[in-house]
């Protein structure tokens, strides 16, 4: 087969691979657990022979040895989205961040806004016709290396292959290096859930129905949702990702897929994050299908699906509905991921919600996640107009229909007891009425 002659052609070690990488250039990396770990060490490790090699990736599960000082005369960091391994570069200014919805991202790809130089991603080991599967991590990572001028790839048999649209060909014209590496993909454990956390996701589940499909976002509490689903009935999942907590209800027959309104029996999702458990279970599933995120993402796409419910979470929110999901204060410390992107599509489903939910304080109890006012500087991530349901340990707060002054009682309401007098002074002051 000629894809087999292309292979060999273009199989080499990962510091020939990377010389074909030159100074100026923009690299656009592999996501989150699909990161292409061994790549980016050698990579670094090569860092003296590179000048000004932009770096553009979005969750840095990897090292990040690229952006640590004094690496800043040769890589510059670009993050879609600020994790704990780059969070310092961005804070000091030896790092970027691109503020873009999710879906939008491959956009700015295949416009040009963000022109593509090279494409450093992993992928599964070729099938019979020599394609490529990304296995978990489709997202921004398969429109990126579609459009890029070169595409090298860490090719690992441990990579999981996914149905859905997911695969590069090894005869591509613009894939001109395989380096094979035979290594565990990134496994994110699965977190342990507080009580406050459990409570936070019975109320959740409150608003989940039979048949329901949901985005899920990745922590703690939405693991802690899913523990409260196992009563319920055919749901469905069209969500940016899902990790190992969806698995066992799918084993345990509440997620069927069945009565969903596009991919009817098929779970959606643009990446993954778990464990080989995870990977084990998506691997040729023909229940499983990955999609590129402005697919999976779009809003459109989104309110396609009857019932769907998105479930995500933040940082603090102000009395009026302002959600700061991605910064304390001016300080990045996440991104906008996709919580716009599958809020606004729910608000336009028919029998859509979405839930922003998370513990009602912070610091080990000392300050409180709901607030008169957001901290100067913090990002507004999800706008007043866009909120619907507001979840924490104390209850559920409904905001969209609702007056300012409702919203206020609404989200006192759910608030920590012990913050809520200064809340209620917050509420007579703005209002000019009291609230017992």
């Amino acid at each position: 087969m000629d894809w087999e002659n292309d292979y060999r052609r273009k199989r080499m070690t990962a510091g020939q691979a990377l010389d074909l990488i030159e100074s100026g250039e923009r690299v656009v990396v592999g996501h989150a657990c699909g990161e292409p770990s061994y790549l980016l060490d050698v990579l670094v490790s090569k860092a003296d022979q590179y000048e000004n090699v932009e770096l553009v990736h979005m969750i840095a599960m990897g090292k990040a040895g690229y952006a640590q000082p004094g690496m800043e005369k040769h890589f510059r960091h670009n993050s879609f989205f600020v994790g704990t391994t780059t969070r310092k570069a961005v804070a000091e200014g030896r790092a970027d961040f691109t503020p873009c919805f999710f879906y939008r991202i491959p956009s700015l790809f295949e416009t040009g806004a963000l022109p593509v130089d090279v494409a450093l991603i992993q992928a599964s080991s070729p099938d019979e016709s020599g394609d490529m599967s990304l296995g978990v991590s489709v997202d921004y990572t398969l429109p990126a290396a579609r459009v890029a001028k070169k595409v090298i790839v860490q090719v690992n048999p441990q990579m999981p292959r996914t149905g859905g649209d997911s695969c590069i060909n090894v005869s591509d014209e613009n894939v001109v290096a395989l380096v094979e590496h035979d290594a565990p993909l990134i496994e994110l454990a699965p977190p342990v859930i507080s009580d406050v956390e459990r409570a936070i996701g019975a109320n959740c589940a409150e608003l989940v129905r039979d048949g329901d499909t949901l985005q899920l976002g990745i922590g703690a509490i939405p693991d802690a949702v899913l523990l409260f689903l196992k009563d319920k009935k055919d749901l469905g999942i069209h969500s940016e990702m899902f990790s190992d907590g969806v698995v066992e209800l799918v084993k345990a027959g509440v997620v069927t897929n069945a009565r969903k309104k596009t991919h009817k029996g098929k779970m959606v999702a643009s990446f993954l994050m778990g464990t080989r458990n995870l990977y084990d279970f998506v691997n040729n599933n023909p229940d499983v299908e990955m999609y590129s995120v402005d697919y999976v993402n779009d809003p459109v796409n989104v309110m396609k699906e009857d019932n769907i419910v998105s479930i995500n979470s933040c940082v603090q929110v102000d009395l009026m509905g302002q959600v700061a999901a991605e910064s304390i204060g001016p300080l990045q410390i996440s991104a906008a991921g996709g919580q716009v992107d599958f809020i606004r599509g729910a608000a336009m489903a028919k029998n859509g919600r979405s839930i922003l939910a998370f513990p009602s304080t912070a610091a080990k109890g000392t300050i409180s996640k709901i607030v008169p006012l957001l901290d100067e500087g913090a990002t507004v991530t999800t706008s007043r107009n866009d909120v619907d349901y507001v979840v924490t340990e104390y209850g559920i707060a409904k905001l969209s229909g609702k007056t300012l002054r409702e919203r206020a009682r609404a989200l006192i309401q759910v608030a920590h007891p012990k913050f809520r007098d200064e809340l209620k002074e917050a509420f007579r002051q703005r209002f000019r009425e009291e609230i017992a």
